[in-house]
């Protein structure tokens, strides 16, 4: 088995450490949901009370990973062209929205994927370097009502550039007409872009941007606090012409957490709202990151200070949010790429476990809390160029081949 080298610590509390920058508050557990007191049943029989309600269990998350022998990755569909992304609608359809890199959404629908794409902005994508191109997909948390939906892409200069767009009067096709630009960032290099987008528990949107490319962050993006490179932003996407800006980010502009690589794909627990980033390694070490729900703004993930948990410009110092897992470039492991916490139904046994993989290997990891403390193990070896994960609305796991194909975790 390739060797792995983990790092079993528990979540820090943190601070900001740039020294110009006034610490963010104090990380602090949130408070238990409030006890329910129910007024006593009606005694008037002319209007009997109504049934009492009972609310299903919620079922634990699994302590131990399952046998992975007994389940599989089914083909879905394929034939699709460097998928990056995949995504649902969270509006009842069971549609699958998968980004091709050059510039296209397409939709498997029912078993197929339709011959029209959803959205094709190919002529204003620029996607020449490996790195670049429609990068990023994210649908409104009432997009069955509104209809909008956003796109992180690189333009034909290689700038960053995130829009809003709007579906047509076709639930199939979207209006590509409808663009607005909500955020234009420029990009020093072409790789290191980033660009993954997901909506938080609180409605907000969330990016990832990478540190703006070259090696070792020598602009020093990383760890800027006035600099959109290297963090995640949060945007209120409900508010302002065409967004504004929370008023409890941190330093005043679109930045929530800072000191990130290249964080190539995050998601949101459905569940627990903590958020879970990859965040792509320098040359030894790739790393896994959650920032719990309920954290202020200004989390320090300490890129590049530290790479993973080991010194790389610098020493790990208080204040400093560092990863709940990592893993060596020993053995041909390259970059991670972030997954999901597994929150479906059909395979129980998966529940509360996160998958994540490695691109060059096709390695794919589980990461879970103990009462021993974080866990990680390896659960498949897919052969497969990983460039992403995705859920349905059901919560069931997907993975994206960056070589054409779109499978789904199953059980034999």
């Amino acid at each position: 088995m390739r060797r792995l080298f983990w790092t079993l610590a528990a979540v820090l509390l943190f601070s900001a450490c740039a020294p110009s920058v006034a610490p963010p508050p104090t990380l602090t557990p949130a408070p238990a949901s409030a006890t329910q007191t129910l007024p006593p049943p009606s005694t008037d029989t002319a209007n009997p009370p109504a049934p009492a309600f009972t609310a299903t269990p919620v079922p634990a998350d699994a302590t131990a990973f399952p046998n992975a022998d007994d389940f599989q990755w089914t083909p879905v569909a394929a034939g699709f062209l460097r998928p990056v992304d995949i995504q649902n609608a969270g509006d009842g359809t069971g549609r699958l929205f998968v980004v091709e890199q050059a510039g296209r959404i397409l939709l498997v629908k029912d078993g197929r994927i339709l011959p029209t794409p959803f959205l094709n902005i190919i002529d204003q994508v620029g996607s020449s370097g490996n790195e670049q191109g429609l990068l990023g997909l994210a649908f409104h948390p009432r997009y069955a009502e509104n209809g909008l939906f956003f796109v992180n892409y690189t333009d034909r200069r290689g700038n960053t550039v995130i829009a809003r767009f709007q579906v047509s009067a076709d639930p199939d096709l979207a209006d590509p007409a409808s663009e607005t630009r909500l955020l234009y960032v420029e990009q020093p290099y072409e790789n290191h872009n980033g660009g993954v987008l997901a909506f938080g528990p609180d409605g907000y949107l969330y990016a990832g941007l990478g540190d703006g490319g070259a090696g070792g962050d020598p602009l020093g993006n990383g760890q800027r606090t006035d600099s959109l490179l290297g963090k995640i932003l949060r945007l209120d996407v409900n508010s302002g012409d065409p967004y504004a800006i929370p008023a409890d980010n941190p330093f005043g502009s679109e930045v929530w957490a800072y000191g990130l690589r290249n964080p190539w794909r995050m998601s949101f627990d459905r569940s627990t709202g903590d958020l879970w980033i990859g965040d792509v390694g320098q040359g030894d070490w790739e790393e896994i990151d959650i920032l719990p729900a309920g954290s202020p703004g200004g989390a320090n993930f300490g890129w590049n200070l530290m790479e993973g948990n080991h010194p790389y410009e610098g020493d790990a110092q208080p204040g400093l949010l560092l990863p709940v897992a990592e893993y060596s470039h020993a053995d041909g492991y390259c970059s991670v790429t972030g997954g999901h916490v597994y929150r479906g139904a059909d395979l129980p046994e998966w529940r509360g476990i996160y998958l994540f993989g490695d691109y060059c290997t096709g390695t794919v990891w589980g990461l879970i809390r103990s009462a021993d403390g974080w866990q990680a193990q390896v659960l498949f070896e897919t052969g497969l160029r990983i460039s992403s994960f995705g859920v349905d609305q059901a919560g069931e796991l997907y993975v994206a081949d960056l070589q054409g194909s779109i499978l789904r975790l199953a059980r034999k």
